[in-house]
């Protein structure tokens, strides 16, 4: 089958070329009628603009790159990634995946590289920092380098963060509050070679503790377990090691929490009958187990990169280039008020 081009889609919608032109890439200069015959018309001849003679004419690659330090199947980068893509998508963007940028191999090969292909028109980076000779490298783009939850901004055109410190701080404090005493905290061990953004939660976790120890008589804990598939486990392992089972948890994320309150269960300990677990995220699955949690939203945060990108790619001043959020404190099932008068073993 011949292909049709321009012409015939122009003859078919009894319009100009230039204006079918004009539908495709400068749609708000076309009336809707309008439009709609183009895009009817295209759409009979099976004919569409070519991405690429757009992309010279314009300078523009229609395309940007997000990174991420794990791989897209996690909740956080899944929902990041689909915030962005809200945004991006009807603009004309593609995305363009950058998964496991956590290795010496992978950033080399990633930072040597793009400055050469200069084949994006931004880069977003999603929950870890990056060094500042990587930046250097990226500024030879000369595109706008725009982070969500990084774990600094001054290497940043614009970021969008929660307050991963100010959130397990207020987790704990809460925990602390419900009269709890033996607090442990699980979590990750922190990569060597990069700095993400949820290892300050382990920070305010510290922080609550030694500021509650002046009036609270605490008995507190960080449980680091190896990164990988097999945290929840290894989390489990060592709650239950614990000389005495503490009476409250706090986790580093849900997908940490609601394993923890599924398996302690078949070695007998129920949450909140035994002890309070609070988890990081609201993620999936949190609400079906009634977790409590402290919530941010990902997806949120990343169609306010996107928006913030496109106003950088438009030449205009960002009012606030860098925001912060508060994570919120929701309240379910797995804490409760601890009984005042049961003794502190140690």
């Amino acid at each position: 089958m011949q292909k049709q081009g321009i012409r015939e889609v122009a003859q078919l919608a009894g319009v100009s070329i230039s204006t079918v032109s004009r539908a495709f890439t400068r749609p708000e200069l076309v009336s809707e009628r309008t439009r709609e015959k183009v895009m009817s018309a295209a759409a009979k001849l099976d004919f569409n603009i070519s991405r690429s003679a757009t992309a010279l004419k314009s300078g523009q690659t229609f395309r940007v790159a997000l990174l991420m330090n794990q791989e897209i199947t996690s909740w956080f980068n899944v929902e990041v990634f689909a915030g962005v893509n809200s945004v991006l998508h009807k603009e004309g963007y593609d995305i363009s995946l950058f998964q496991h940028i956590d290795d010496a191999r992978t950033r080399t090969q990633f930072f040597h590289d793009m400055p050469v292909l200069r084949n994006v028109d931004a880069v977003f980076v999603a929950s870890f920092a990056i060094e500042p000779e990587e930046v250097e490298q990226l500024r030879r783009t000369r595109v706008p380098i725009i982070g969500i939850n990084t774990p600094n901004v001054d290497t940043f055109d614009a970021t969008i963060s929660i307050d991963d410190e100010q959130g397990m701080y207020r987790a704990t404090q809460h925990m602390i509050n419900l009269g709890h005493r033996r607090i442990v905290y699980t979590c990750s061990a922190a990569e060597e070679s990069l700095e993400s953004s949820i290892d300050a939660r382990g920070r305010g976790f510290i922080r609550a503790c030694e500021a509650a120890q002046k009036t609270h008589d605490i008995d507190w804990k960080v449980l680091s377990v190896p990164r990988g598939h097999d945290f929840a486990d290894a989390a489990l392992a060592a709650v239950l090691s614990e000389e005495t089972f503490p009476d409250a948890i706090c986790c580093q994320m849900d997908m940490m929490a609601i394993p923890l309150v599924l398996k302690l269960q078949r070695h007998g300990y129920r949450t909140p009958r035994d002890y309070s677990i609070i988890g990081f995220d609201d993620s999936s699955y949190a609400d079906t187990i009634d977790l409590t949690t402290m919530r941010q939203d990902p997806f949120a945060m990343g169609a306010a990169a996107a928006r913030k990108c496109l106003q950088l790619l438009a030449g205009e001043e960002l009012l606030e280039p860098h925001s912060t959020i508060e994570p919120k404190l929701i309240l379910r099932g797995t804490d409760a008020r601890l009984d005042p008068e049961a003794p502190l073993e140690r």
